[in-house]
């Protein structure tokens, strides 16, 4: 009976001094007068500390120390873990100045607000690859992370696309985006844009002319790719491959100059000659039939809106000017196209 009631005693004791000590160690974590444990900015002056995308808790103290002194490291470790900060790392910039607890200093890693800055995606950019890096230098991702993303996750087959068809996905404009958005926000944030591009009147239009969004991009891409000068003829030159289109037993094969230059990828070509034409290549409408897998830029919404107002006529063909102010020579029959030709063959000799 004695023996119990000295058990009791010293746990009652042990029990008392874990609170007590415990009670110490809060007390050290959340007073800012603390001369143990606390973090304090070089001369307690301001500092602007930039946390990178994926950083790591490490790199984090390693950010904190080149600005300040952190004492009593294992403090701020063991209770940035049970804060669940070091599995929850926002990056940003975040504002310091002075002296802080430790428990303040976490709470301000936490709570702080995201930086925003802006993603700008050009028109025409003619390959995927190259739009892809563009975006993972502007966003701050590691080389290969969004194309890895791509490989990987569901969300090509979940959204219907493929990489032949993404260049439609991204539709040309500034965005604002928060410096740490993941690559799932990312997507998700440009699935939202394009959705709000293909509005109702827009998917009205579509319908209208019996193509699909897809196919759509695809022609504006070409049509860019036609006329980058005089962008009020895009609507011309759509209502012109639309009509090739419409009409495979006389034009099997679209025959669109730009997409044997992607096929080649070669964009510095300046005539189509018969070696270009020898490529094997589904991008290749001279050799095979249709539209091509997908667009062979990034369309403008200008170049998209004059596929959707396309021209009606009866042009079958088309050459360049012979007059040099940049526009192109329409005609309905081979014939009169072969005229035209020659004249401009002609007018390039004069100039």
């Amino acid at each position: 009976m004695k023996k119990n009631k000295i058990t009791s005693i010293t746990i009652s004791v042990f029990i008392v001094l874990l609170v007590s000590f415990s009670l110490y160690v809060y007390e050290e974590l959340t007073n800012n007068n603390s001369i143990f444990s606390y973090y304090e900015t070089f001369g307690g002056d301001r500092k602007e500390i930039k946390i990178l995308a994926n950083s790591e808790i490490d790199d984090v103290i390693h950010l904190l120390n080149k600005n300040g002194e952190l004492h009593c490291l294992p403090c701020f470790n063991a209770l940035a873990y049970k804060k669940g900060y070091t599995k929850n790392i926002i990056s940003g910039t975040i504002i310091l100045e002075g002296r802080y607890s430790i428990n303040s200093l976490i709470n301000s890693l936490k709570v702080r607000k995201r930086d925003v800055g802006n993603l700008q995606i050009p028109e025409n950019i003619r390959l995927i690859e190259d739009m892809i890096i563009l975006i993972e230098d502007s966003i701050g991702y590691k080389r290969g992370e969004l194309k890895s993303y791509l490989d990987t996750s569901s969300f090509l087959i979940a959204n219907n696309w493929t990489m032949e068809t993404l260049p439609a996905f991204f539709i040309p404009n500034t965005y604002e985006l928060y410096t740490d958005v993941s690559v799932e926000e990312f997507l998700n944030k440009m699935n939202e844009e394009y959705k709000k591009i293909w509005n109702t009147e827009r998917e009205r239009k579509c319908d209208s002319l019996g193509i699909t969004k897809i196919d759509v991009s695809i022609l504006a891409s070409i049509a860019e790719e036609e006329q980058d000068k005089r962008l009020d003829e895009r609507s011309k030159i759509a209502g012109l491959y639309l009509n090739r289109l419409k009409n495979p037993n006389h034009f099997p094969y679209l025959q669109a100059d730009p997409t044997v230059k992607f096929a080649n990828k070669d964009f510095g070509i300046k005539q189509v000659l018969n070696k270009h034409l020898k490529i094997d290549n589904p991008y290749n409408t001279y050799k095979y039939k249709g539209l091509p897998p997908g667009p062979i830029c990034i369309p403008s919404i200008q170049a998209i809106d004059a596929v959707l107002n396309a021209e009606k006529h009866d042009y079958y063909f088309m050459c360049a000017g012979s007059n040099g102010d940049g526009y192109h020579e329409f005609t309905s029959t081979n014939r009169d196209h072969n005229k035209k030709k020659r004249k401009f063959k002609k007018f390039q000799g004069f100039k």
